[in-house]
């Protein structure tokens, strides 16, 4: 397609884009400084951080611009699995926002580190320090509290390499750039006539 024939799409939301990039820096920092003591407090506000972001994340899919709206994109499973069995044929229709199997991606991502989250505060509140040092966490086993955070982080980071490869893809797919339309904001579509 020549570019005379594309007309540019405002997609994503400057809100939306600073949270998605501030969750890929927090949840980088917050992995790399995990089980070092000398990093437990960067570890720890980049996770507080992480479930700051989160909760925003959760008001802008309510109340957010179109495409930020979980109404506007959030559909049942068996659509996503539909729309990857099109893809692996090379006929999965294009969506301007998410795509099924994005929107499914990003409920599992939100509850995955939300769990991380909670249970890395759990965690911090068993050595009597943080938001839920006082609270009844506290006297949770940390060894199982442990096992839940570490278990977490790491399905986290397995889901965000799916994520990755789905982008991937789908922007070989649909001959777009998805992660340039992350940072831009921006989607190209053909012009309707």
């Amino acid at each position: 397609m020549s570019s005379n024939t594309l007309q540019t799409i405002k997609v994503w939301d400057v809100l939306i884009r600073v949270f998605h990039w501030s969750l890929v820096g927090f949840f980088t920092l917050a992995y790399l400084t995990e089980g070092e003591d000398e990093w437990m407090t960067i570890h720890s506000y980049a996770g507080y951080s992480i479930l700051i972001l989160l909760v925003f994340r959760l008001l802008w899919g309510v109340i957010g611009t179109h495409h930020a709206r979980f109404s506007n994109f959030v559909t049942r499973p068996k659509n996503a699995l539909i729309y990857v069995k099109a893809l692996a044929t090379g006929k999965a229709k294009d969506y301007v926002g998410h795509n099924p199997a994005g929107a499914l991606m990003i409920i599992t991502l939100i509850i995955s580190i939300a769990i991380t989250g909670f249970s890395g505060m759990a965690l911090y509140a068993t050595d009597g320090y943080g938001p839920l040092a006082t609270s009844f966490f506290a006297t949770w086993p940390e060894g199982a509290i442990k096992e839940v955070h570490e278990f977490f982080a790491n399905f986290t980071v397995f889901l965000v390499v799916v994520h990755v490869g789905g982008v991937l893809v789908s922007s070989l797919l649909h001959k777009e750039n998805l992660i340039r339309a992350m940072i831009t904001g921006k989607k190209h579509r053909p012009l309707e006539k």
